[in-house]
């Protein structure tokens, strides 16, 4: 017999998943809940404490999973001297607090630095991928097998359900981003080739090394010193240097992709890249003569990260779908973020984004600490959800996003929960985000490595 959490989890492959109503959901929800609680209490150090400190034993209401949720923070409460020192031994302790499974020793010796002890903890089933960390420390999110398999179909879903897109394997790709090297890119990459790429057609894309998690650490560590005054004039210089070199390699990359997208304009293109630099694509198109008659009438868009504070005109997105011919429903876009492991598709008529049923919103207060009563209509706070398909860590996660929920069926015709698509951080109203529990959560985990 099927648990609970299998119950909403196997939805995954289902054309109607997102069908089934917030009320309808409820009690399997709140099962799939206490299942899981029960199965992981005592495998996360965390969610131990965490619940030991609130007096929850058990779940049997939504209130009792919110003092059991961790602030999107608690991936990045490691000591940053476990990066600047490469004390890979204690890095490997902090991950152990917030994974269910254990982290084995590490053999270290031959380490160089955070990507050869990344992928030694991959040949041991863990896979840590981690955040850009434009906005500070980067987060380290353990996960699974598992978690990489459930990566693999919820892409090529979400895509195809949003953007009416069959996996047919008839187009080209085009890859118009710079992305990290992390383990869920990489699959999340592979799987959507798979699905719709046509084999016979080379991908278009940026010629330039990939960014891995070690050349993201050493940026974050090096913003650090800098902001402390600690960093040494031959590091400035080096950082000044490879900055300027970087950024004249994004620029020629640039231009080759360009000409090459413009060489194979009348394939049926899929055009995958972050608003930035996908505008920069179509400033350079428009610059040599072509626009949106040019290109095949049924390309499509995938678009993720959001502007990263990237100042664009408020045009620019109708720009880059007049200059690369992308039809309105074409346009896919998905909320989600490194912490859950499911994707939020925006429907092609109602322009919200849809909840599966295995992903479980909560809306709290501003504070992170309450949960907002709601059992219809919409209602707007901060953002919380519990990703019950993830296996390598824990599913619960307070967000740094204002979202307006509703729990009506959407002008698409979907009965399931779904968000507005004005989602905003609550850094960017305030200029800072303060979670309630984060600070606690902090203490504790530092407490212990």
């Amino acid at each position: 017999m099927s648990s609970a959490r299998e119950k909403l989890t196997g939805l995954i492959d289902a054309p109607d998943r997102f069908d089934h109503s917030a009320a309808d959901l409820r009690e399997t929800q709140l099962e799939a809940l206490e299942e899981r609680f029960t199965e992981r209490r005592e495998r996360i150090k965390l969610l131990d404490h965490r619940a030991r400190e609130a007096g929850i034993t058990t779940i049997g209401r939504f209130e009792d999973v919110v003092p059991l949720l961790f602030p999107h923070s608690v991936y990045k409460s490691y000591p940053e001297s476990f990066l600047i020192d490469e004390r890979w031994d204690r890095l490997g302790k902090w991950l152990g607090t917030v994974c269910p499974y254990p982290i084995g020793p590490v053999e270290t010796s031959g380490i160089t630095d955070i990507d050869d002890w990344i992928a030694r903890l991959a040949d041991a089933g863990h896979y840590v991928s981690c955040s850009s960390g434009t906005t500070g420390k980067s987060a380290m999110l353990p996960a699974s097998e598992a978690d990489m398999d459930w990566s693999r179909r919820d892409t090529v879903n979400v895509f195809s359900w949003g953007s009416g897109v069959q996996p047919a394997q008839d187009r080209r790709m085009v890859g118009i981003a710079a992305t990290a090297a992390v383990p869920k890119n990489r699959v999340t990459g592979e799987a959507q080739a798979a699905a719709f790429a046509d084999p016979s057609k080379p991908r278009v894309g940026l010629s330039l090394p990939p960014l891995t998690i070690g050349a993201l650490t050493r940026m974050v560590v090096l913003r650090k010193k800098i902001a402390e005054g600690t960093a040494r004039p031959e590091e400035l210089a080096d950082y000044e240097r490879t900055s300027a070199e970087r950024q004249q390699n994004m620029d020629r990359a640039m231009v080759d992709a360009v000409e090459a997208l413009i060489g194979c304009r009348t394939d049926k293109l899929y055009i995958a890249g972050m608003w930035n630099a996908l505008y920069q694509a179509a400033t350079l198109v428009r610059e040599r003569g072509y626009s949106g008659a040019d290109f095949h009438p049924d390309n499509c868009l995938y678009v993720g990260g959001g502007l990263k504070r990237a100042q664009l005109p408020p045009d620019y997105r109708q720009f880059v779908h007049d200059t690369f011919n992308i039809p309105p429903e074409r346009d896919f876009q998905n909320y989600s973020m490194q912490e859950l492991n499911s994707g939020m598709p925006k429907c092609r008529k109602g322009n919200r984004y849809h909840v599966p049923p295995w992903l479980v919103p909560f809306v709290l207060d501003e504070s992170g600490d309450t949960l907002l009563p709601h059992t219809s209509g919409e209602i707007e706070g901060r953002a919380a959800f519990f990703d019950l398909a993830l296996d390598g860590r824990w599913g619960g996660v307070i967000t740094g996003d204002k979202v307006s929920l509703s729990l009506d069926p959407c002008a698409c015709g979907s009965k399931g929960p779904s968000v507005r698509d004005d989602i905003v951080r609550y850094a960017d109203l305030a200029g800072d985000d303060k979670i309630g529990c984060a600070g606690t959560v902090d203490a504790y985990v530092r407490g212990i490595v």
